[in-house]
């Protein structure tokens, strides 16, 4: 009885029913007059049905007995500020502060009920006193939130920074909170107050803390060189510290299309560090960098620096990295596919864990599906599959299994795969999955002979083996000789990609655009907006444009896999603050 009774009065109360509510909890107050929140929702009851008397005495009954806590000084004074008594009511707010100078533990109670009824300037009174009367109390993160919410933001920023000052200070969280308050924009009017105070602090104090929390802002800002400088200033002060820092920094640069401050980065490592590891990294990304403009010279530049790497670490399991990039480098650049087979083959009688084995076996199957020896390729995919079932790798793995399979025709036992990837953890292979299934079903159900799916599934293994042009013949053919069916707008949305990536614009615009146009609602209309949006919004210089498409999936396609980026992207570009 007591258990539903409970349930009717939370039930009533949450739908806005207080007068039933009111009844049940009247009950539940008698039986059990302890519990504070039957009391609290009780006279939450009473002052929603403007019944203030009934809240009153039942308050001040309260403040008699057994019960008694100094917090109903605060409900009592919220029940008159609800009827306009605002002198009556401050002398109750009083009451309640006079008790925190009598026992500064309640400051905590206390000043939580002036913040629950949004008496930030009471609440901050209580909080502080108490902690003036009491140095051991720290009540930092709701002082902080209420500056926050306030809107006194450097107050907020510096009461947070004092906590993150502190030693075993909760700092992953706070950071987060001050993050809230931040967007990606440098000329943020937030973003630009704690640079200030950051600096300030910096210019103040010698400690490393503050040019790391500096470093962090310039990397949320994207502000790589900035943030390089800051990293720089800890490594020389902080004795015998790793470049691990460092590196991160030049691959979230990379990463971030900023390649000239990641060779800046990547070069100073070169110069300064001693970790083996960390240095052959910086020079597997130097090469990456160099290799963003192809050529002939470029390619041989590489070659030869990928030999002598082979050379200097040789075959380690600490350092399979060099030969997953070598053989990388072999197959998809430089069209040597058996080198790179022989590569990973080598690195493959190593003493390697299960995941170090299945990424070198992930590689090596790339490779094969790139020199076409698909049924070599599957039976590495499928052992990385069965071996790694509920993790991540192996769902990756699966996938490639039904990319392998599409890549030879063999529509079935892709389909079959990617039913299964469809719930993946992972949701790029589960979006992914979904498109390549769609794909196979419409031009399967339109078209029993397949005739034009295998001619896409070739056009598309070209595309992966890097033959740009000869994948683009291919796919033109399709459209005139498929002009209408199924797999137009696939070849139009793969036309606009590998124009992309060729750098031709103009092209890429053109093929974006017909989806849209010729297939505005099909199921790769978000594709070919976001497509276009990014294309606006990073080569080509147009806001205004791109914002129009981010906004098209935004309210078109909200259950589109680029639906939060799009809606994040629309927000920066209108000049929200975006986190």
């Amino acid at each position: 009885m007591f258990g539903q009774e409970d349930f009717l009065a939370r039930q009533y109360f949450n739908d806005g029913e207080f007068e039933k509510a009111m009844i049940y909890y009247e009950n539940l107050v008698d039986r059990i007059p302890r519990r504070s929140d039957y009391a609290e929702n009780l006279v939450t009851c009473y002052q929603q049905l403007e019944q203030y008397t009934k809240a009153e005495e039942f308050l001040r009954k309260r403040l008699s007995s057994i019960a008694s806590y100094p917090t109903l000084f605060v409900d009592l004074g919220q029940n008159y500020r609800l009827q306009d008594s605002l002198s009556v009511a401050r002398e109750y707010y009083e009451k309640a502060h006079e008790t925190v100078l009598e026992n500064p533990n309640f400051g905590y109670a206390i000043g939580f009920r002036f913040q629950r009824y949004t008496l930030l300037e009471d609440a901050l009174r209580a909080f502080t006193k108490a902690m003036e009367l009491n140095p051991q109390l720290n009540y930092g993160l709701q002082i902080a939130r209420i500056y926050g919410e306030q809107g006194k933001i450097d107050q907020m920023f510096n009461a947070y920074l004092d906590i993150v000052e502190q030693p075993d200070s909760p700092k992953e969280n706070t950071m987060q909170r001050i993050d809230y308050y931040l967007s990606d924009n440098s000329q943020g009017e937030n973003n630009q107050i704690l640079r200030k105070i950051l600096l300030q602090r910096a210019q103040r104090s010698p400690n490393i803390l503050w040019n790391e929390l500096l470093s962090w802002l310039f990397v949320k800002q994207h502000q790589f060189y900035n943030a390089f400088a800051q990293e720089k200033a800890i490594y020389k002060r902080a004795e015998g510290m790793s470049l691990e820092r460092m590196s991160n920094l030049g691959e979230m640069a990379l990463d971030k299309d900023a390649p000239e401050d990641a060779k800046e980065i990547f070069e100073y490592i070169l110069k300064n560090g001693t970790d083996a590891v960390i240095l052959l990294n910086a020079q597997l990304n130097l090469i990456d960098i160099d290799l963003m403009e192809l050529g002939e010279a470029r390619i041989a530049k590489a070659r030869k620096k990928y030999e002598e790497l082979e050379s200097q670490y040789g075959y380690q399991s600490e350092t399979l990295q060099l030969q997953i990039a070598y053989a990388n480098f072999l197959t998809f650049k430089d069209d040597n596919p058996g080198k790179g087979q022989d590569v990973l083959k080598h690195a493959l009688e190593l003493p390697l864990s299960r995941y170090s084995e299945a990424y070198v076996k992930l590689a090596l199957g790339d490779i094969l599906v790139y020199d076409r020896k698909f049924n070599e390729a599957l039976i590495l995919f499928s052992q990385i599959q069965k071996r790694l079932k509920n993790d991540v790798l192996g769902q990756e793995a699966r996938f490639k299994v039904a990319q392998t399979s599409f890549y030879k025709s063999d529509f079935d036992w892709a389909l079959t795969q990617l039913k299964v990837l469809r719930g993946s953890t992972s949701q790029l292979i589960a979006n992914d999955a979904m498109q390549l299934s769609l794909l196979i079903a419409d031009n399967t159900f339109e078209d029993s002979t397949q005739t034009a799916l295998k001619k896409y599934a070739r056009a598309d293994l070209l595309a992966y083996q890097n033959k740009t042009e000869e994948a683009i013949e291919s796919l033109e053919t399709i459209i005139e000789e498929h002009k209408g069916e199924q797999i137009e707008d696939e070849a139009m949305l793969k036309l606009g990609e590998l124009y992309f990536s060729k750098k031709d614009y103009n092209q890429a615009k053109l093929n974006l655009r017909k989806v849209i146009e010729f297939y505005p609602q099909g199921i790769l209309a978000d594709d070919a907006h976001f497509a276009l949006g990014e294309l606006y919004r990073k080569e080509l210089n147009d806001p205004e444009r791109a914002k129009t498409h981010y906004e098209r999936i935004i309210y078109d396609f909200q259950d589109s896999y680029y639906y939060p980026q799009a809606q994040k992207q629309f927000r920066i570009l209108r000049g929200d603050i975006v986190n």
